[in-house]
């Protein structure tokens, strides 16, 4: 299996240029972010056409999910337990959860496609919205690897953190001041991986951002940040093959600020060769 996310930032601006990617890279399944849309928005004939079944979840311009597979999507679930939602002047429990998850299960992998809250600034409510649902989603893959600790469990998205120094070369990032690498964010992103899962793309492409500010030539100064991750827990990381980030892909006619991260999984066990070999 070949799978891979992409916070594709408007999928109807770029549909032809997204489906033109998972073909020509012969992906299997392909998590992706910030659809911006509703769910009667998206352009389902576009990926049905080029072979593939489709699960999205929007509810506006804002934010969206979705997973496209070559092999029928089940389980599909929109939100994990005690996900909580945020609205404008709307603090505390009971706020409208986002279009921020979607997981399905495939081929026996459990994919979760997901976007985590921006932050916006430190001290505002929105980053305290985005502590509590990572804590949340911690807590949701403790219980799955507790319940089932060989459950193949894949976390993909745009976490909107950069766990290490390394990760940021955004100058306008500053540590203390900005979102992405405070502290706290970087501890809610180290209690996810103590949860149970780790990145599993890193150690094979250790450097490498995966997103570029469309502002100040960042992408030619290679100003970038790696934000958007695979995480898989150890079921799901011993099958992991091959590993790439597509940098190419923040080229060219309007691209998405962010690029695909992509691993290739070896499913039927050690002794099959025919993985194909994964290029960058």
């Amino acid at each position: 299996m070949r799978l891979a996310t992409w916070n594709v930032n408007s999928v109807r601006a770029r549909v032809d240029r997204i489906v033109g990617f998972a073909v020509r890279e012969h992906v299997d399944v392909l998590a992706m972010q910030e659809i911006k849309c509703k769910v009667e928005q998206f352009p389902f004939a576009a990926f049905e056409d080029a072979g593939f079944h489709v699960e999205a979840h929007g509810f506006s311009q804002w934010n969206g999910v979705a997973i496209a597979s070559r092999t029928p999507l089940t389980d599909v679930q929109t939100a994990f337990p005690c996900m909580p939602g945020f609205a404008k002047g709307h603090e505390g429990p009971g706020a409208p959860q986002e279009a921020r998850a979607i997981g399905a299960t495939v081929d026996g992998v459990r994919v979760w496609s997901l976007y985590v809250p921006n932050g916006r600034a430190l001290g505002d409510p929105h980053y305290s919205y985005k502590l509590d649902w990572l804590a949340a989603l911690e807590a949701h893959v403790r219980e799955s690897l507790t319940a089932d600790p060989d459950l193949a469990l894949a976390l993909v998205g745009d976490f909107n953190v950069a766990p290490t120094d390394a990760d940021n070369g955004d100058p306008s990032i500053v540590p203390g001041f900005a979102t992405h690498v405070s502290p706290p964010e970087r501890e809610a992103f180290a209690a996810l991986e103590a949860a149970g899962v780790m990145d599993v793309v890193r150690p094979l492409v250790p450097t490498g951002y995966t997103y570029w500010d469309y502002k100040q030539l960042r992408f030619p100064r290679n100003e970038g940040m790696r934000i958007d991750f695979i995480l898989g827990s150890p079921a799901f990381a011993d099958a992991v093959a091959g590993a790439a980030i597509h940098r190419n892909e923040r080229k060219g006619e309007a691209p998405s600020d962010h690029v695909p991260v992509v691993v290739d999984l070896d499913l039927a066990g050690p002794d099959d060769d025919d993985t194909p070999m994964i290029f960058g």
